[in-house]
């Protein structure tokens, strides 16, 4: 009783879709089984002179059988009910059954269920020459040659195609999902990356103001603390006080020689360097650069100063990587209390750089930047170039920033040396590179599948006309027995016009066409009925004039 307690509940702790899955699997291969089981249970129903045992029963335990070992061995289940068409061949009356359906559906699952065609492929040709062989074994007339050589290949390859296109699809879906959050990490993390080099160069900046500021006070502290006018406790209070803002100043150093984690890739500029000296340096390198700042210098906080500037330094850079030789123009505009920056460069004389650029990750730290002292940032193509702007407050204002994935991660620059814009309104109808690979992988899936299809089809435009017209010819044609009996020799064609189908049969076999006849008489052949894959008995109606002397039947299949 333990055990068995035991073994109940580690099947109660089992997942459900583990349980539900063999469960699944089995109503669907009933279904399967059940809809090929239909399609032969009617054929049977229709047919004349079939073998209940060899014609339904045998084929309904051969597709319980095939069914479910198309889950493991599709190749098998595909050769077990190639077998029941053959068994089509074998028969003297007609070569069709309803047994292609499962041929074809199990044709279609050995290609969803088969990573490689070489196996598959093999076991179509064996289909192929075991059902060949077996027309040449048994000399079937010519109709069973045509069915072997049309219909079955059919249900075999193209089913087999449409399978391999589907498990194809369903990989390139999933391996596209699987980029897709591939690229969304990796963006995620440059984003972060960027954001918190950003912030560790604000605490850089901050030192360099802050720390001044505070080393002023002690030195104003020490220089207090010698005045003669002070008591020994005014003295001993004043030395406290520059001894703790000493000891500031130095903790201040070491939270931000902890912040700056990685060490800094060429020299960077002091933090009292100006705009104008930025600008100059550029003219000296040879960059065309025109600008102009408008409206009454304003008392900036440093760290407004130190934003502005590196708003500047980085549109500078941006676009002498992305846009070498272009017309840089620069517009700083004061008003009462906000600080506008504007850059723009022109379109590159020679074009944009082709291929990518590394990095990319300078406009998203500068958006970390604006967003943290209060402002907004704007970035863009722009007249054919690219323009940087962004709006500062004279003072810096606290404006929290979400940990979430922002809008304007940055990306690798496609083919063509587009700049990486950053901003919210680019983002948004940008297409992301996990998108552009993945429609890139479906168009040469598709362009594959339709090479593969498209002798298939263009056999399909000859064949198809030709196949229906034989068809529809063929329909027309019949005179059911019960017609044939009420014609009587002696009445004119007239008169029996209405019992007569709407052509006669153009294609009689030429033993019959050449058969004994009455002198001086004309014949016309009707077939004795609609089967259009069997060579069917043949009315042949003999006039004199327009009267009828003759009627017989004639074996088709007989010489």
């Amino acid at each position: 009783m333990t055990a068995h307690t035991a073994t109940t509940g580690e099947e109660s702790r089992r997942p459900m879709w583990r349980v539900r899955a063999p469960l699944r699997s089995a109503l669907g291969d009933t279904a399967l089984w059940a809809v090929f089981c239909a399609a032969g249970v009617l054929w049977f129903q229709n047919a004349s002179a079939a073998s209940f045992t060899r014609d339904l029963l045998l084929p309904l335990i051969v597709l319980a059988v095939a069914v479910p070992l198309a889950r493991h061995r599709p190749g098998t289940a595909v050769l077990l009910v190639n077998a029941l068409c053959a068994l089509g061949l074998a028969n003297p009356v007609s070569p069709a059954n309803a047994y292609v359906l499962a041929l074809a559906g199990l044709s279609c699952l050995l290609g969803a269920r088969t990573a490689t065609a070489r196996t598959p492929l093999l076991v179509l040709a064996g289909c192929l020459v075991i059902d060949l062989a077996l027309c040449a074994l048994l000399r079937v007339p010519a109709v069973w040659w045509f069915y072997a050589l049309t219909v079955l290949p059919c249900a075999l390859l193209l089913p087999w195609l449409a399978g391999r296109y589907w498990r194809g699809r369903r990989e390139l879906v999933r391996g596209g999902w699987q980029l897709a959050r591939s690229l969304e990490e990796q963006q995620h993390l440059v984003a972060e990356r960027a954001r918190l080099t950003e912030r560790a160069d604000i605490a850089a900046d901050m030192h360099d103001s802050l720390g001044h500021s505070l080393s002023l006070v002690a030195l104003r502290a020490g220089a207090l603390e010698l005045s003669p006018a002070l008591t020994p406790q005014d003295r001993d209070d004043v030395a406290e006080l520059r001894g703790t803002i000493s000891d500031a100043v130095e903790q201040l150093r070491e939270t931000v020689a902890v912040l700056r984690d990685e060490p800094r890739t060429g020299a960077s500029p002091a933090a009292t360097d100006t705009v104008e000296e930025l600008l100059g340096r550029a003219v000296a390198s040879g960059v065309p650069v025109q600008w102009q700042r408008n409206g009454p210098l304003p008392a900036l906080s440093p760290l407004i100063e130190r934003g502005v500037y590196r708003v500047v330094q980085e549109a500078l850079t941006n676009a002498t990587k992305h846009a070498p030789g272009s017309t840089v123009r620069v517009s700083i505009i004061h008003d009462s209390e906000r600080t506008h920056v504007r850059i723009v460069n022109s379109p590159p004389p020679a074009g944009p750089l082709p291929g990518t650029v590394a990095g990319n990750r300078g406009l998203a730290g500068l958006r970390e930047r604006v967003t943290v002292l209060g402002g907004t940032l704007r970035t863009g193509p722009y007249e054919g170039g690219f323009q940087v702007s962004a709006v500062l407050p004279h003072h810096a204002t606290e404006k929290p920033t979400p940990r979430a994935l922002p809008k304007d991660t940055t990306r690798p620059l496609p083919t063509g040396g587009t700049q990486d814009t950053g901003s919210e309104d680019t983002a948004t109808c940008a297409v992301p590179e996990s998108a552009r690979r993945l429609a890139h992988l479906r168009r040469g899936v598709r362009w594959r599948f339709a090479t593969v299809f498209a002798a298939p089809a263009v056999a399909a435009v000859f064949f198809l006309p030709t196949a229906a017209y034989l068809a529809y010819q063929l329909a027309t044609s019949v005179l059911p027995p019960s017609r044939y009996e009420e014609l009587r020799i002696g009445r004119s064609s007239t008169e029996i016009a209405h019992l007569l189908p709407p052509r006669p049969f153009p294609y009689p076999p030429d033993h019959v066409r050449f058969a004994p006849r009455p002198p001086g008489t004309i014949c016309e052949f009707y077939r004795s009925n609609g089967n259009l894959l069997d060579q069917v008995d043949l009315y042949r109606l003999c006039y004199s004039g327009s009267r009828l002397v003759a009627k017989d039947a004639l074996k088709a299949g007989t010489e």
